[in-house]
């Protein structure tokens, strides 16, 4: 089973790795105090263990927290080196790294012209 988003829905990673004991309270105080982002912003926020094994993801879907948690067998998840903040995602980057992909990889354009009617 993969996690599915909302397109619209901004996408963060937490560049530090977390300790995968906290839950719902302790993974939303580590948004705000830590990344300094909303955790009820309706944005999804990830975070890694320090083996890089276990992914766990916050999102608030308007009525709670939803808490999304996945392991790696003999894998590692692809994660930036960067260890202060958060990094931000497109959804497709975040399918990839949810499967355990190089999501790294997948070339993002920087400025999609949004079209409108001549």
């Amino acid at each position: 089973m993969s996690l599915s988003l909302p397109p619209s829905t901004k996408i963060y990673l937490a560049l530090a790795p977390c300790d995968m004991r906290k839950g719902f309270d302790g993974l939303a105080a580590q948004v705000k105090h830590i990344l300094e982002l909303d955790p009820f912003s309706g944005a999804a926020f990830f975070f890694r263990g320090k083996k890089a094994n276990r992914l766990k993801a916050l999102v608030w879907d308007g009525s709670g927290l939803c808490l999304y948690a996945k392991r790696l067998d003999g894998r590692k998840f692809s994660w930036p080196t960067a260890r202060d903040g958060a990094l931000r995602i497109s959804p497709a980057q975040m399918a990839l790294l949810v499967e355990g992909l190089d999501w790294r990889k997948a070339v993002v354009p920087d400025d999609v012209r949004t079209p409108t009617l001549a």
